[in-house]
């Protein structure tokens, strides 16, 4: 039995090992380079016109193969060194730290929310899982610009719900049973922040985030805001420069192992990856999990990212941000943007670079 051990943990020191890992720094691998990397660009990285704000506006974009930074530029006023707003990857990222609670043992995904969080108490039934599946089944409106009277989201981050977004959303009434329709709704991910706050209690909340996750992977510049009652704003508004968001990245793409520490449990993995079953054809421009996008097809619609290999999954933000995971492809990538027009297309930039990084 300890011979059998003995060998079990030498493979895994062996695995460590031969996998490339950041340090305080990321490794640099051989560069791309060529006629597809060009073609990339020139999608990517057009002309920009600061007045108009149309067209596809890159201000980042990191290639990371391999455990390797093999492509690296910034534009506008982003650099490496920017903290950069990430709109609703926040969620993701807020996905990945309740992960690292579910490991600690603090929650189970059946739950009532209702256990943690005494707000919800008009919505007994909704569970964590029916939150991280944006099936709460509250009936949000999650219309932004374009929409504005008529917006949740933007009366919860602006004006009536700002000071406690979760006691706002609490408020809403219900459209549906939760766990029977997907809704997305930046509503049930502020939630989530809130019931977080019970789970770890008020001394250990405010740098959780941190220490359960961004410094276990050495992420150094993270900044994440909080509304007026110390909640994370888990829809919205955590920072990180792509350097740093490129760590989450690595981390789902390596099973939530990091070295040989596994950060988020497998089990937890397998539930973030997993399609929600009630989720209908083109109800959002890719297929839910547990507050990550996949790349599958849904009813009889075809995978939303033709290009790229069905095992694609990402956090998606506002203005065009992006963390985009390939792992059979051992892919990370990283687009940071202030897109406007909605003209940009994940399908595309994925088939660019998977032109770019294959022989």
């Amino acid at each position: 039995m300890f011979k059998g051990l003995s060998l079990f943990l030498l493979l895994i020191s062996f695995t460590a090992q031969a996998e490339t890992w950041p340090g305080e720094q990321w490794p640099i691998g051989s560069p791309i380079s060529g006629p597809a990397v060009q073609a990339l660009e020139n999608y990517a990285f057009a002309p920009r016109n600061d007045t108009t704000r149309q067209g596809i506006r890159t201000d980042a974009l990191l290639v990371i193969r391999d455990g390797q930074i093999i492509y690296e530029r910034y534009a506008g006023p982003s650099t490496e060194q920017t903290p950069h707003l990430t709109w609703s990857i926040s969620k993701s990222l807020m996905a990945a730290v309740l992960g690292v609670a579910y490991g600690e043992g603090r929650f189970k995904l059946d739950d009532p929310a209702l256990k943690f969080y005494p707000a919800l108490e008009k919505h007994p039934a909704i569970t964590l899982g029916n939150l991280l599946n944006w099936a709460s089944g509250l009936d949000w409106q999650e219309d932004y610009e374009y929409a504005p009277l008529k917006s949740s989201v933007v009366a919860m981050l602006y004006t009536r719900g700002h000071h406690d977004m979760a006691a706002f959303t609490a408020e809403h009434d219900a459209y549906a049973a939760p766990g029977q329709a997907f809704r997305y709704s930046s509503g049930d991910s502020n939630l989530l922040a809130a019931t977080l706050k019970t789970m770890v209690g008020p001394t250990l909340y405010p740098d959780y985030p941190w220490t359960a996750l961004f410094d276990p992977l050495g992420i150094r510049h993270a900044v994440w805001e909080t509304d007026a009652s110390g909640t994370f704003v888990a829809s919205s508004y955590a920072y990180l420069t792509a350097r740093d968001l490129a760590r989450v990245g690595l981390l789902m793409a390596r099973d939530g192992r990091w070295n040989d520490r596994q950060v988020l449990p497998r089990d937890w993995l397998a539930f973030s990856l997993k399609p929600f079953a009630a989720y209908k054809a083109h109800q959002d421009e890719a297929v839910p999990g547990g507050h990550w996008w996949l790349n599958l097809p849904a009813g009889d619609a075809a995978s939303p990212w033709p290009d790229a290999p069905p095992d694609t999954f990402a956090a998606l933000g506002h203005w065009g941000q992006a963390l985009y995971v390939i792992p059979s492809e051992k892919l990370v990538i990283v687009r940071y943007a202030d897109d406007r027009d909605g003209s940009y297309r994940h399908n595309q930039l994925l088939k660019h670079v998977l032109q770019a990084v294959r022989p």
